[in-house]
């Protein structure tokens, strides 16, 4: 199966940082995946540059409710600290990355996205990376934390913040092809 072939989950939410939404889609995007966002929210999302600027809103594309693992071949979670904090404590969001990690699907998470691999329980014994103020939370819940650009384990690709993202879109690439 070719990139082209491949249809990838961007679970999000309001509040995720824009450039880790729009760097890895487009990245997908140009080398032709088909990519949705998927989200607990309704009609539009609100992203932000860092925490307090609101950037550009983005449709929904299938409601987490009607999200199967079936239906796609990866899950990318971009950050943002409120886009993160409230996707852990939504239970649907949580149930369909321990589906992922269930099915030995490729999940990559940027930034403050890791959170949610504490929440769904599949951080623990897992090599990874994050923005550095989830690094106790992490580790707390049984990750191998560690502060470098790109970290993969198995089907797990993590990156810490959005400089990062040369080598996180390539890294996800590189596991999709």
């Amino acid at each position: 199966m070719a990139i082209s072939d491949k249809k990838i989950a961007f679970l999000l939410t309001s509040g995720v940082e824009q450039v880790e939404l729009t760097s890895p889609r487009a990245s997908l995007d140009e080398a032709g995946a088909t990519t949705s966002i998927v989200s607990p929210s309704e009609g539009t999302l609100q992203a932000m540059e860092g925490d307090w600027d609101h950037a550009k809103t983005f449709d929904v594309d299938v409601p987490v409710t009607e999200a199967s693992v079936d239906d796609f071949d990866a899950l990318v979670l971009p950050g943002g600290t409120l886009n993160a904090d409230a996707l852990r404590l939504n239970e649907d969001a949580v149930e369909l990355v321990k589906a992922f990690f269930a099915a030995d699907k490729p999940v990559a998470a940027i930034c403050h996205a890791p959170w949610i691999l504490a929440e769904a329980g599949v951080a623990k014994g897992r090599k990874l990376t994050s923005f550095v103020s989830t690094k106790t939370d992490l580790i707390n819940a049984g990750a191998d934390w560690t502060d470098e650009e790109v970290v993969i384990d198995g089907n797990l690709i993590t990156s810490r913040n959005p400089g990062d993202l040369d080598a996180f879109n390539k890294a996800i690439a590189e596991k999709l092809s």
